[in-house]
């Protein structure tokens, strides 16, 4: 995720913990969440979700709510009595578990399901929910968002959950099927490739699924008047880029530089993209951010229209969002702590290429990120240590902490250990962890095989410490006292 300009600040989600959706328990049970500390609700023990299979259908009306059924494939990890899936701002109407009707009932923002008997550990877990979900979220609830002919998502961080019933946390990554059944005049998008698309009468289903497993909350479905756009990337990867379709004209000169960039970010990390799929969305309302949905990230078409940014400025955040599908989607965060990780190296290589095409050198940015450290830190929490968000108020964790204090991270690892081992970090980084979830430890870890020496000590005070250390190579950065 990046903000259009440095100087701004995210768009902050809205608290709602209004429970609409159909009790069915004469007993409210206990809410759960899976432990992490940022985001304690999110997520729940118990289960490991496989797939999930999404079958929507749009009336083309932006106020009317979607009606979903979504199926979840899973394996039970403990016995358990209850199932906790995530979900809020909707309606369930029925609930089956392994092909029978269960009771549910809902606390704060978890569904909470019983079946009959208690779900022993290892058993094979068949879960529909037939529901429908609230299609008027915004760039402060996230969830949906309207467009100016339709509805795109913005999930990030925790938002997946108003979409559809979920383990919602990166930790449980799952594969993901959309059958999409809209008006006939409006174009379906979702993450993954296209398997078919079938027109009945006034209508057309679309059938989208993906390669590989992604959490929940880079998940992206795009309805409306757009046009979709093909080319070829590096080893013939086939880019489709989604468009408003009166705009596909104007935004092309910026559209046709992502096989170049692509290319770039394998050179830098010696490792193929990740995906089976690659492609901008580009949308024609305000969402404040970009946001890396896994193959089809999301920007606004403001981004590239406007006069008031440089040219360098726009492409580097589109390797920003590219950089996203290794350090993010590819390899997410275990613990939503961890996005350091994701947001320090897109920065990172946002910054490498916009030096190219004329912008600051990134040493210029470090030191000025240097400088503003002890302040950063003081306000926001050291970058894998980051102060929890607002309640209710979940993109306030994407702080300038995980930002540039991220990238200062790397930068000072790569001090420390040399430039050819730290390009062995960041190959083997990406190569290890591929289509899973990884932590700060493993990071550290890593980084000391590759060292040949353990590097946690020197590499905790730059990620854990109210104060930042010195910067290896550069006696004579200082940091500005935080007031």
């Amino acid at each position: 995720m990046r903000n259009v300009l440095r100087g701004g600040r995210l768009g902050l989600l809205a608290a709602a913990s209004i429970a609409l959706i159909a009790a069915g328990l004469p007993v409210s049970p206990p809410a759960s969440g899976i432990g992490d500390p940022l985001f304690p609700d999110l997520g729940n023990f118990g289960y490991d979700v496989h797939s999930y299979d999404i079958s929507l259908t749009y009336s083309g009306d932006n106020t009317s709510p979607l009606d979903t059924v979504t199926r979840i494939d899973a394996t039970a990890t403990s016995r358990l009595s209850t199932i906790n899936l995530d979900y809020t701002h909707g309606t369930v109407h029925w609930v089956e578990v392994n092909g029978r009707r269960v009771p549910f009932a809902t606390v704060g923002e978890d569904l909470v399901l019983t079946p009959a008997h208690r779900v022993r550990a290892g058993q094979h877990l068949q879960i529909s929910i037939s529901h429908s979900n609230d299609p008027t979220g915004n760039s402060m609830t996230g969830g949906w968002i309207p467009n100016p002919d339709g509805l795109e998502l913005l999930n990030e961080p925790d938002a997946a959950h108003r979409v559809i019933p979920s383990n919602d946390h990166p930790s449980d990554k799952a594969y993901f099927t959309y059958r999409i059944t809209a008006p006939a005049d409006v174009t379906a998008v979702a993450n993954g490739v296209l398997i078919s698309h079938a027109r009945h009468g006034a209508t057309t289903t679309w059938v989208y699924r993906g390669e590989h497993p992604m959490a929940t909350y880079l998940m992206q479905v795009s309805l409306g008047d757009s046009s979709i756009l093909h080319r070829q990337g590096p080893h013939g990867l086939p880019i489709r880029d989604v468009v408003p379709a009166s705009e596909a004209a104007t935004l092309e000169p910026w559209l046709k530089m992502t096989p170049g960039q692509i290319g770039w970010m394998e050179k830098q990390l010696g490792v193929s993209f990740p995906f089976e799929t690659y492609g901008l969305l580009v949308t024609d309302t305000h969402i404040g951010a970009e946001l890396e949905t896994q193959t089809l990230p999301i920007f606004e078409k403001n981004l590239f229209t406007r006069t008031d940014v440089p040219a360098w400025y726009v492409q580097s955040l589109m390797v920003h969002e590219l950089s996203h599908q290794w350090f993010g989607d590819s390899v997410s965060p275990n613990r939503w702590a961890d996005v350091w990780l994701n947001e320090g190296h897109a920065t990172w290589y946002e910054t490498l290429y916009g030096e190219q095409q004329g912008g600051p050198t990134l040493d210029h940015r470090m030191l000025a990120a240097y400088q503003d450290s002890d302040a950063v830190r003081a306000a926001d929490g050291p970058p894998a240590a980051p102060k929890a968000p607002t309640p209710g108020v979940g993109l306030s964790l994407f702080r300038p902490n995980i930002y540039d204090g991220g990238s200062l991270v790397l930068y000072a690892l790569r001090e420390e250990i040399g430039d050819r081992a730290f390009q062995r970090v960041e190959h083997d980084w990406v190569l290890k962890h591929r289509d899973g979830s990884a932590t700060t430890a493993d990071f550290v870890r890593l980084a000391s095989q590759v060292a040949g020496r353990d590097l946690s000590g020197f590499l905790d005070g730059w990620l854990y410490s109210p104060a930042t250390p010195p910067m290896p190579g550069h006696p004579d950065w200082h940091t500005t006292p935080a007031t």
